[in-house]
């Protein structure tokens, strides 16, 4: 039987590459704001500002919020197999499987933009996470 914390490190991992996401995020917007010599509009409708910004620059903050979206689902059911005291070696592979595909998935987007590759390794990373998501539904309500 693997341990918690073992069940734990990819969650702590992908939380980091969500961090270092956001640090690449503003150390390419910041410099690309003040090289257009952006102005700052409060009043600007969302999204409208940025979108100013060269397609690379964005690439990074469409991935921050990537990151911000579905691994939602990844952390509560990470947390869920914990507080169920539910580990094995399987569930700890399948949880570095899906943080293993959601750092590829940031690399093609914030590097290539390349959305066929993208969308495949995005459609590959819910097959461990659904997976993980089965365990820790069987966990709650079956055991």
């Amino acid at each position: 039987m693997e341990s918690m914390a073992q069940l734990l490190q990819p969650l702590m991992a992908l939380v980091v590459w969500s961090m270092l996401i956001w640090l690449w995020m503003y150390a390419t917007r910041l410099p690309a704001i003040a090289a257009i010599n952006m102005k700052l509009d409060p009043y600007a409708p969302s999204g409208e500002q940025m979108s100013q910004l060269p397609a690379k620059v964005r690439w990074k903050a469409d991935n921050y919020n990537h990151l911000m979206e579905q691994p939602t689902i990844f952390y509560a059911t990470i947390l869920t197999l914990a507080m169920m005291e539910v580990t094995s070696s399987l569930l700890v592979t399948l949880s570095w499987a899906y943080v293993a595909l959601r750092v590829i998935h940031s690399l093609v987007q914030t590097l290539l933009n390349n959305i066929e590759v993208r969308f495949l390794v995005f459609v590959l990373s819910n097959i461990p996470l659904g997976m993980l998501i089965y365990f820790a539904t069987t966990a709650v309500f079956y055991r």
